[in-house]
């Protein structure tokens, strides 16, 4: 046994780790049947979105863990759109105090639309999610093992003075500053951080059961930087603690049971790339391995702290870390990891190096001294080392094909060849995450379409975490408030701004029919004035240029054309060319690329891949219970705005449940926010195709269930509503089971 409670580096065997390499996102091939099933039941909570009656919120991010880590398989990074911000109130240098959550600040609040900035605050960073790959395996190298490769003096004199992020009790080893010591703490911190759900820490039976073949148990640290080792609170009306211990460890169990990124078979290519990686010392903190209890584990990172210069520094102390230090990132999977470095400011592997400075800077030097096939030789290196296989621009994996016809996200059955390709070409470049470098920004709240439509398939709808935020001024002017900033910042509302208003995401599955609808189809069914007396009051939605607005909560777009240009400049932050007869979308922004930033060609493809998306297919599995619902729909009146049926003008039957008029369906009183011609309380009446699988629901995401968006409904919409209260516990049943169904 050691005499230490560091645990001991030489009572591991030598040689390579057996049974520790699989493809990204699987389970260690070691892992017993049991610790499998909990790795797959950890998956599943990971992947759970979950809800205000769950405990989500008040404030919040996401909505799901595997929000932030997604890319390009569950448990790794994640692209810009799901950046957060440090932030913290420096009272002299290095000396910060967190503020917000924990330090994080949150982007959406309940009650209020948007989580307020902190006041107090004067320092801020962005940070990008960090890949789990092989994290369980980190987690069993003991202490001894780091401090053993720690020489903060630089007592050899090579320039390298990594040391560890020790704070006298613990030995840091996650997060960018290795400010995390254990992976309960990296996990149960940002479930609260970044969704506010509650949990207590395990108990020390508890931490003994997890699947992890760590040396010492003594050696399990109780502190780390982000967040105490204590239950965690809230001021919801959900109990504490809101994810229970069985999820807990579940949860857990799927981090650490995550394998090692498997690394390709050394080619003469990569050999020469090796070899230029240790000539040049880049070895000097990307050590080839460190020894845990298994074996030797080729991380490529001695998992200490480094000065990476002034460029790199983001003023952030945590523990022993200096706004200047960050841990050596290791460097498994590195190929499908982009974006790179603490705040993604890299695209890619090239543009990391390029970046690093401090004690990094020799190397830098000598990388940029290199000729050109030297340093493609070496970036060939570090892309063998695991990952590359699964590499993607977006979300979707290499070679997927196109969802078969029935299926979510299948396009319009028998498309011609050509409609089929450039049906395909726009899928890819709706999914593909664009760089900083191409143009998103300066503000955005993603950088790629797919961003905030990706549930449950590309094209989709989008979860709570991925809204656009509307802002409300005075004068009764609005516009839209983006999440990010190129620069490390939150954006802040105009001035004069007395509310904000979230914006849900709809699906974008089957709009190209609705396209289709003529105009005079539309209109024939409008009665602003409620002629016949039913207390609605439909009306076409005519934009200033006469054009009819048929897209949006406010039915302000009027083309999926339109609608792609407005998305591409709104939400991404791309300019688009001047196009004749079409309007929405910016031509020019401030930032250093070239305008415009995305050509009519590849716009081309992404309103293709839209207009030609087949509509959600109705899954039906208790046609006499959804016929009774569908019944019951259409005697309380549901069925006067959402109407069930409509026609392109070939004849085509189009049953989205809509009219694609707008209706004031607010609380009188209620703020909001016009657009055009739709005042603050009017907005299209949205269609119920794919119902059961676009949650959360509303204009603002207000309600997690249908039931919930039913009860929300005002206005026009009062006497359905009063009419759905009064239905019997049968009849509701078989209205909501119809409802899901469609």
């Amino acid at each position: 046994m050691c005499a230490t409670t560091l645990g001991c580096a030489s009572e591991a065997p030598s040689g390579l780790a057996d049974g520790i390499f699989a493809e990204l996102g699987a389970p260690l091939p070691s892992a017993t049947p049991e610790q499998r099933a909990a790795f797959e039941r950890g998956r599943e909570v990971a992947s759970h979105r979950f809800t205000r009656e769950e405990g989500l919120g008040p404030e919040l991010n996401v909505t799901f863990c595997l929000g932030c880590h997604e890319k390009p398989v569950f448990g790794g990074g994640a692209s810009h759109y799901r950046d957060f911000l440090l932030v913290g109130n420096e009272l002299a240098p290095g000396v910060v105090v967190p503020r917000g959550e924990n330090g994080v600040q949150r982007q959406f609040s309940h009650d209020t639309g948007r989580a307020p900035s902190d006041s107090l605050a004067n320092l801020s960073a962005t940070r990008n999610p960090i890949p789990f790959f092989g994290a369980g395996l980190l987690a069993e190298i003991p202490d001894a093992e780091i401090l053993s490769h720690a020489d903060p003096e630089d007592r050899d004199g090579d320039g390298i003075s990594g040391r560890a992020n020790d704070n006298g009790i613990a030995i840091g080893r996650f997060g960018r500053k290795a400010q995390t010591a254990r992976l309960e703490l990296f996990v149960r911190g940002p479930i609260f951080n970044h969704m506010g759900i509650t949990s207590n820490p395990l108990s020390a039976e508890q931490r003994a059961a997890l699947p992890t073949a760590r040396v010492d148990a003594s050696a399990i640290n109780t502190k780390q930087a982000v967040i105490p080792d204590e239950p965690t609170l809230d001021l919801d009306d959900v109990p504490d603690p809101e994810l229970l211990a069985a999820d807990l460890i579940d949860l857990l169990s799927f981090v650490l049971l995550l394998a090692a990124p498997e690394p390709d078979e050394p080619s003469p290519e990569t050999e020469r790339g090796r070899a230029t990686f240790e000539r040049i010392r880049c070895d000097g903190c990307h050590l080839p391995s460190l020894r845990g209890p298994r074996g030797e584990l080729p991380a490529y990172s001695d998992l200490l702290l480094h000065d990476m210069g002034d460029e790199l520094a983001d003023g952030f102390a945590m523990e022993a870390a200096t706004g200047r230090e960050f841990r050596t990132q290791p460097l498994w999977g590195i190929a499908a990891a982009s974006p790179y470095l603490h705040d993604g400011r890299a695209s890619t592997i090239d543009d990391a190096i390029r970046w690093h400075g401090g004690e990094a800077a020799p190397i830098r030097d000598a990388y940029l001294a290199l000729d050109d096939s030297e340093r493609d030789q070496l970036i060939a290196f570090l892309e063998s080392l695991g990952g590359k296989a699964q590499q993607s621009e977006g979300l979707l994996p290499p070679g997927e094909g196109v969802p078969a016809d029935g299926e979510y996200g299948a396009p319009l059955s028998d498309l011609e060849p050509d409609r089929r390709a450039l049906f395909e070409r726009g899928r890819s470049l709706f999914d593909r995450d664009f760089a900083l470098t191409e143009g998103v920004g300066p503000l955005f709240n993603g950088d790629a379409c797919r961003s905030c439509h990706f549930d449950p398939v590309i094209g989709g709808a989008g979860p709570g975490g991925v809204d656009a935020m509307r802002q409300g001024v005075a004068e009764g002017e609005d516009s839209t408030l983006p999440r990010h900033a190129i620069s490390a910042n939150r954006p802040e509302p105009d001035a004069g701004v007395t509310f904000f208003e979230r914006r849900q995401t709809p699906t974008t599955l089957g709009i190209g029919l609705l396209e289709q609808i003529p105009r005079e189809t539309i209109e024939a069914q409008a009665d602003p004035d409620d002629e016949n007396g039913d207390g609605i009051a439909g009306r076409p939605h005519e934009l200033p240029d006469g054009r009819l607005g048929r897209f949006g909560w406010k039915a302000n777009v009027p083309s999926v054309r339109e609608f792609v240009r407005d998305a591409l400049s709104g939400e991404l932050g791309l300019t688009v060319p001047n196009e004749p007869g079409f309007t929405f979308g910016r031509t020019e922004d401030e930032d250093d690329v070239a305008d415009p930033e995305l050509g009519s060609d590849s716009i081309d493809a992404i309103a293709a891949f839209i207009a030609l998306l087949g509509p959600p297919p109705r899954t039906r599995t208790n046609e006499i219970l959804e016929d009774e619902g569908e019944t019951v729909f259409t005697r309380i009146g549901c069925a006067d705005c959402h109407v069930p049926v409509l026609r392109t003008a070939q004849g085509v039957e189009v049953r989205a449940y809509t009219d694609l008029l707008l209706h004031d369906v607010s609380e009188p009183g209620a703020p909001g926010i016009a657009e055009g011609d739709a005042g603050i309380h009017d907005f299209r009446t949205a269609p119920l195709w794919g119902l059961g699988r676009s949650a959360p629901y509303f204009h603002d995401g207000r309600s997690d269930t249908i039931e919930g968006a039913i009860e929300s409904h005002a206005g026009e919409a009062t006497a359905v509503r009063t009419s759905f209260e009064g239905l019997s516990p049968d009849e509701r049943e078989a209205l909501l089971v119809f409802l899901r169904s469609l």
